[in-house]
């Protein structure tokens, strides 16, 4: 499959944007991730930091960003590897600093084995340093070696930031309102995600490892373009899908039961993010049915609450309310409803949030809360997912049989607009006749 045309995002825009949010006076110091020993010699994928990514789309290890508004030599600065021969032939090509300096179309390229020589000489006479301190000991380290030997000049009349500002607060402000290069890419992540979940429907079926139904749904997500997963898929298998954060991945699927699959493909540093909750055997059962048929009215309840002006918080609330009438319906739980919300009861069964931001994370960066502790405000441009789910473990007595080991999640990935929602991963089906007949269409169950 040839590559994806995915929009260039105008990254100088981004970064003339946060220093508009700086002080005239400041200077930001951003670095990309630390490469992570796996174990021995192999080292985990490299994947950059989100924010430094949002800010160069450069995605080369040692590479460190730096903005300093106003400066006689270049505002923007990026830190990254020269060319060598040597390195590249055991390790990959390199832009090197020319190539950097054509992607990035930062004002300057410098290398990295500079950078402690030049970074002091940034700091001097700037009065705060935005900096995500605390993210990496080492290079916090560093950071405060550079602002220490710009201190030690003072005697010579140069001054240094007084004040280290989490410039982590500003960017994650403006990763929180997707601009439309992101709500392509976006779209494109949940599109192949959405490909992948399909998929899985055709070919799930009795005596498949839980881990061999992964390998289906992530081969589509390489095939159509997708290098890597989001983060670890969840297949769950039976009672495995009543563990939220399942990754085992390793049991067999079951006649009878249900799997829990959550999935999603990572597209130009952005994430995908789906649920579906199948019948390993192709046909819901009359129990299986009766706790699907609340899970996804509180999922339909719950979109259709996500309008703009109103509270993030609203969404949540809304499920719960069908979750909680579900539950009280089908004598699970007795009382009233307003009652059973108080007391936290039906949180037994529904332990988590019905969503969280999407975007470069997962779970992505931004506040729900405002300054004051109020729940902030749906507003156009926010990408958040949908997933309110019902699980019963197999030890909980206080459920009848029917239910036990039953664990059912439906998540849709969703942005929010001035025209209401419009749910990304809408072509992914989820009805209950919908999903049966989709895996009717596989070679698992067809005819059935």
């Amino acid at each position: 499959m040839p590559k994806l045309n995915l929009p260039r995002p105008d990254y100088s825009a981004r970064r003339r944007h946060l220093m508009q949010k700086m002080s005239a006076a400041g200077v930001a110091i951003i670095p990309t991730a630390i490469p992570k020993s796996r174990n021995s010699d192999v080292q985990y994928p490299f994947r950059g930091d989100s924010d430094f990514l949002y800010l160069t789309g450069f995605v080369e290890p040692e590479a460190v960003l730096v903005l300093v508004p106003g400066h006689a030599d270049g505002e923007q600065i990026l830190f990254c590897r020269p060319r060598d021969s040597e390195r590249e032939t055991w390790e990959g090509r390199r832009a090197g600093l020319e190539g950097a300096l054509e992607q990035c179309r930062v004002d300057r390229c410098l290398s990295i084995h500079d950078l402690n020589d030049i970074l002091p000489q940034l700091l001097e006479n700037r009065e705060l340093l935005f900096y995500p301190m605390g993210q990496s000991t080492d290079f916090d380290a560093r950071v405060m070696h550079w602002r220490n030997v710009a201190k030690s000049k003072i005697r010579q009349g140069v001054r240094y930031p007084l004040e280290v500002v989490d410039v982590a607060e500003l960017i994650h402000e403006m990763r929180l309102f997707k601009d439309s290069a992101e709500i392509e890419i976006l779209r494109a992540a949940v599109g192949i995600s959405g490909a992948g979940h399909r998929h899985a429907m055709r070919q799930c079926q009795p005596g498949m490892l839980e881990y061999e139904l992964a390998a289906e749904i992530e081969h589509v997500f390489h095939r159509l373009g997708s290098p890597s997963v989001a983060y670890p898929s969840i297949v769950g298998g039976g009672a495995n899908g009543c563990i939220l954060h399942y990754t085992e991945n390793d049991a067999e699927l079951r006649d009878g039961d249900l799997v829990l699959i959550d999935a999603g493909a990572e597209v130009g540093a952005y994430a995908g993010d789906i649920t579906r909750t199948l019948p390993v055997n192709g046909v819901f059962s009359p129990a299986q049915r009766e706790i699907y048929e609340v899970v996804l009215a509180s999922q339909e309840a719950a979109i259709a609450a996500m309008q703009v002006g109103r509270s993030v918080a609203d969404y949540h609330d809304e499920a719960v309310r069908v979750l909680v009438d579900g539950l009280l319906d089908l004598k699970i739980l007795s009382g009233k409803r307003d009652a059973v919300i108080e007391q936290g009861s039906y949180k037994a069964f529904y332990m988590h949030r019905t969503g969280h931001w999407l975007g470069m994370d997962v779970h992505d960066v931004g506040h729900y809360r405002s300054a004051d502790q109020s729940w902030r405000k749906l507003a156009a441009g926010m990408v958040l997912t949908v997933e309110p789910g019902l699980y019963f473990s197999p030890d909980n007595q206080t459920v009848p049989e029917r239910w036990r080991g039953i664990g059912i999640r439906i998540e849709d990935d969703v942005l929010v607009t001035a025209n209401g929602p419009d749910v990304l991963s809408g072509e992914v089906p989820k009805g209950l006749a919908d999903v049966e007949a989709m895996m009717a269409a596989g070679p698992g169950h067809h005819g059935r």
